[in-house]
């Protein structure tokens, strides 16, 4: 019987030529499955009939948009998910998502095989075959770019060979992955770091040094989820693509940074999250009022912790699912609103209240009606300092012993 190969499918010259390199090399058929998550760009269905121009036996398109925002986005605000204190995990987060789907599409279709095109450099094949071992360990994997060698001058004389319906001549000299979350661009001249950004390899957001008005925004959290712009309610995906709208408007987001792959070595990256990195700026001073001092800050661990098994292709592990047992509880009175001023390439927040909130006028304010009784401090501190006191007395003992 001819097997059955789902494809992680883009629509772009290396997945299109998958689809008849795959048909031949393995004589099966080939299922695109092609996932949106707010990527923007060509339409999907055009995706769709490119992928059955190409020889797909079927071809499926995936709105994803909300799912992605509500479900993946929005899990990584109540986790202020910043890898090495600043990727916020875009194309990290969509990975998952997508290997949900394919595993789905390859249960509905009788597949046992799944592909992508994932080179044997990069992070997304972890991500990808770590999430496939988690929901469908049973089917096989097969990644052309990296267990056949498959470059892209093969990948362009292949199409051309064929009469691919695609355009093979298009070559950009970055690598770019995008989605609602952000837009990730590398390779070509920024392979050499000590060269800086351009503004043409920006999307998402304008110069941040350009003068303009700067906007104001109030976000509103409950238990932890952005829900509403300006006391607006909106849905995931609508509040994050508005945000990245006004964010980006202001030059938000821009991030460049040399980080740690998983498979071992450093990567020059260029980020751009308008909207997330808005958003976890909220979320954290939310967290600050409402929030208590212990429980906060062991959650810096966790929410540490919690990127990088993103990042490293673990969304299914059972640690993450303990840590997010933790952050999901931490979140029960994370509900309030925060005021931003998003101008010059800055998130910055100027007000912030809540219900829940932790703060307590009385006790912080140093005018009229202090409720703070200072005359406690004074026995506070004795003891607070008495071991390190004990200390010093002790290595002064041993000092004077040693001579």
């Amino acid at each position: 019987m001819t097997e059955k190969v789902v494809l992680a499918y883009s629509g772009g010259l290396d997945t299109s030529v998958a689809i008849p390199y795959l048909a031949e090399r393995l004589d099966a058929e080939v299922i695109a499955v092609a996932i949106d998550v707010g990527q923007g760009g060509e339409d999907l269905e055009a995706i769709r009939e490119r992928a059955l121009g190409c020889g797909a036996v079927a071809a499926e398109v995936v709105d994803a948009r909300e799912e992605f925002a509500a479900e993946y986005c929005f899990r990584a605000v109540a986790a202020n998910a910043l890898y090495m204190d600043r990727y916020p995990l875009v194309s990290a987060l969509s990975r998952p998502l997508i290997v949900k789907h394919l595993a789905a599409a390859a249960a509905q279709h009788g597949a046992t095989i799944v592909s992508h095109g994932c080179t044997g450099k990069g992070n997304d094949q972890v991500r990808f075959e770590a999430g496939l071992a988690a929901l469908a360990p049973h089917l096989k994997i097969v990644a052309p770019a990296r267990d056949f060698a498959w470059t892209r001058d093969k990948a362009i004389a292949f199409a051309e060979e064929k009469g691919l319906p695609i355009d093979v001549t298009k070559s950009s000299p970055y690598s770019i992955d995008q989605n609602l979350w952000g837009r990730a661009v590398e390779t070509g001249f920024l392979e050499d770091i000590w060269n800086g950004p351009i503004e043409d390899i920006y999307s998402y957001s304008q110069d941040p040094a350009e003068p303009r008005e700067a906007d104001e925004v109030v976000v509103s959290f409950e238990a932890g989820r952005p829900v509403a712009l300006d006391g607006e309610a909106r849905s995931a995906f609508d509040l994050v693509h508005e945000l990245n709208r006004r964010a980006g408007a202001q030059g938000i987001g821009r991030i460049d940074m040399v980080e740690d792959r998983l498979v071992g070595i450093k990567s020059r990256e260029v980020y751009e999250s308008p909207a997330g990195i808005t958003l976890i700026a909220a979320h954290m001073e939310l967290e600050n009022v409402t929030l208590e001092r212990e429980q906060a800050r062991f959650k810096r661990s966790v929410d540490q912790r919690w990127g990088e098994l993103v990042y490293d292709g673990l969304w299914f592990s059972p640690l993450k699912d303990s840590l997010e047992a933790f952050i999901a509880d931490t979140q029960a009175h994370v509900t309030g609103e925060v005021r931003l001023t998003l101008h010059a390439g800055k998130a910055t927040v100027t007000g912030r209240r809540s219900e829940a909130s932790l703060y307590d006028f009385d006790l912080a304010t140093y005018d009229e009606g202090d409720a703070f009784d200072q005359s406690n401090a004074r026995g506070f501190v004795e003891l607070w300092g008495l071991p390190s006191k004990l200390a010093a007395a002790r290595n002064e003992r041993a000092k004077i012993e040693s001579v």
